[in-house]
């Protein structure tokens, strides 16, 4: 009988709580907590494929960029390159963790980070109208002079009205590199890494090279995206809530523990889920539904393997948990 297949996608919780500083002994501890709630599913079988963020550390990278220009005169580098950086980083940090996990419950399985690439349209709608925060908060002064040195592009921040951050583009994610790769390394029995921070954003042009992009993708897209390709079973987001909510933090506020896909969209289409949290999440989802799979959750980091929480979209009602 044939495996299942599930990505499981790691949230910024996942790794890194809001309310920390953000050491590295901070997130080993928080990974090897969420990765204890992943045993389950090796145990019952599956392959298994990771992704995860890297909102903050990929920001602390743009930030040491930005330090070692102004006070050593050490060229920055471009945006891929930072996310091609924290996927590194990440990933061998989640492999080392996992790696303990496994040899915590006597399994010997391989865990292999794969540095992937994401590929966008040069041509979508976000290129030309950039909205995504990046990097550090600047004064209108210094964001005025790295507009005009640089062609950076800056937006004042809603809760620093003497802020301005820089902004680039978030491109749908249209292809995933190496997704063979991945699908057959998973197969195999190895836990892959890939796809880390919505993957390495690049574009194809017109010689058909792989061209770099400055812009950031939706790591639950990207991580969607790559679980329909390589034909998973199943899709988990882990987050910072246990469960989907309608009217969130409102009187009525209702859980959803079971969702289909009309209703999921529907709520996705009245407003029901924050912009730029859990409305890219929803979405997710319901890609990966639309695309064949057969269930996708969305649970909190720490409670994936206990079936008292999560919620769970899947093309029908279904009257069976997990």
């Amino acid at each position: 009988m044939k495996k299942k297949l599930a990505v499981v996608a790691l949230g910024g919780n996942a790794l890194l709580r809001g309310d920390q500083a953000g050491t590295i002994d901070e997130q080993e501890q928080n990974t090897t907590e969420t990765l204890e709630n992943l045993v389950f599913l090796v145990m019952e079988g599956y392959d298994l494929v990771i992704t995860h963020g890297n909102g903050p550390q990929v920001g602390n990278i743009l930030m040491r960029n930005d330090a070692g220009e102004q006070i050593y005169n050490i060229a920055q580098m471009p945006v891929d390159i930072c996310v091609a950086d924290s996927q590194g980083g990440i990933g061998y940090m989640i492999e080392r963790m996992f790696r303990n996990v496994l040899n915590k419950h006597g399994i010997d399985k391989n865990v292999v980070c794969v540095v992937t690439s994401v590929i966008t349209d040069i041509n979508d709608p976000a290129y030309s109208d950039p909205q995504k925060r990046i990097g550090k908060i600047y004064t209108r002064e210094q964001a005025d002079e790295l507009a005009m040195r640089k062609g950076w592009i800056f937006r004042e921040e809603v809760k620093n009205a003497d802020g301005f951050r820089r902004v680039v583009p978030s491109p749908v994610p249209k292809d995933i590199m190496n997704q063979e790769i991945i699908r057959d390394l998973a197969r195999q029995g190895n836990i892959v890494i890939a796809a880390g921070g919505g993957g390495v954003p690049v574009y194809i042009d017109e010689k058909n090279d792989v061209r770099p992009a400055e812009a950031v993708i939706d790591k639950d897209l990207a991580s969607a995206l790559l679980a329909s390709l390589i034909g998973a079973d199943e899709f988990y987001i882990l987050t910072d809530v246990p469960y989907i909510y309608i009217n969130y933090k409102k009187p009525n506020q209702e859980i959803k523990e079971f969702l289909n896909y009309a209703d999921a969209l529907k709520y996705l289409e009245e407003g029901q889920f924050t912009k730029g949290s859990m409305a890219p999440k929803i979405q997710a989802c319901l890609n990966f539904i639309k695309n064949g799979g057969k269930l996708s959750v969305i649970t909190e980091a720490f409670k994936l393997s206990d079936t008292k929480y999560g919620s769970k979209i899947t093309m029908e009602y279904e009257d069976d948990r997990r």
